[in-house]
C-alpha cells in the first residue's frame, strides 16, 4: 500500500484546500492529513490571492509530488477509479472536465470580492457587477448539469465537479447571496454533505484569523 498525505492550509480561508481534500476524501484511498504551519508564507499568499496555489495542496504518492488540483484530482481518478471521481461514460466526462477546467481558471472577481471564510456570516452583503456576473456563469452551469444528469450532484453521484464548486457554495452562504431554487437546493446539498461536514468541523477548531479576511462590511 503506497503512502499517501495531502498538504492543505486553512479549513477557515482557503478554497483549494477544500477543494484537494475533497477529491483524495472521495477517492476512498487512506491518506494523511498534514496541515501547514500557521505562519507559511506560500500558504497564506495562495488564501490572499497574492499568488497562484504552488504549495497547497499537495498530494505526495510514496515519494511523488503533485500539486496542481485538477492534476490531483486526474491522478486519484487514475488510480481508484471504482470510486468515480471523472463519471464514467464520454460525454459527461468531458463536460466534467471543461466545467472543473472553468472554475479551475476563471471566477477570479467571485474570488477577490468574496473569500472564502467558514466561521463568517455577513448579512447584507452587496455584490457587485462582476462578481455577480461570475454568480450568475456558476449557476447556470450548476442548473445545466443537474438537468442533464439528474441531480442530486452535478453529475448524478459525486464527482470531481462538486469538490471544485463546493468552496462556491461556501461563498453564497457566508455572504447571504440569493440564487434560484435549483442552485440554493444545490447548496444546501453540499453543505449538508458529510465531507463538508467533516471540514467545518475542523475549520471550527482553528484559532488563527487572517485580519485581511475579517474586515467589517
Amino acid at each position: 500500500m503506497p503512502n499517501i498525505t495531502l498538504t492543505i492550509s486553512s479549513k477557515t480561508y482557503s478554497s483549494w484546500s477544500l477543494r484537494g481534500w475533497l477529491m483524495t476524501k472521495m477517492s476512498g484511498l487512506p491518506f494523511e492529513e498534514i496541515v501547514t504551519a500557521p505562519g507559511d508564507v506560500s500558504a497564506r499568499a495562495e488564501i490572499l490571492l497574492l499568488s497562484p496555489s504552488i504549495l497547497v495542496p499537495c498530494l505526495t504518492y510514496d515519494e511523488f509530488r503533485i500539486w496542481d488540483t485538477l492534476a490531483i484530482g486526474e491522478f486519484l481518478n487514475e488510480i481508484a477509479p471504482s470510486a468515480g471521481l471523472l463519471p464514467a461514460d464520454l460525454l459527461p466526462r468531458a463536460h466534467c472536465r471543461a466545467i472543473c477546467g472553468e472554475m479551475h481558471s476563471g471566477f477570479g472577481s467571485l474570488r477577490a470580492a468574496l473569500p472564502m471564510n467558514l466561521k463568517a456570516n455577513i448579512p447584507g452583503f452587496k455584490v457587485w457587477s462582476k462578481a455577480q456576473a461570475d454568480i450568475d456563469r456558476i449557476t447556470e452551469i450548476w442548473r445545466e448539469c443537474l438537468g442533464l444528469y439528474g441531480g442530486p450532484y452535478l453529475f448524478g453521484q459525486p464527482s470531481l465537479a462538486d469538490a471544485m464548486y463546493a468552496p462556491v457554495a461556501t461563498r453564497l452562504n457566508t455572504y447571504n447571496v440569493a440564487v434560484d431554487p435549483v442552485s440554493q437546493a444545490y447548496c444546501d446539498l453540499i453543505l449538508s454533505w458529510a465531507p463538508m461536514q467533516e471540514w467545518r468541523e475542523g475549520a471550527m477548531l482553528e484559532n488563527e484569523e487572517i485580519e485581511e479576511l475579517e474586515v467589517e462590511f
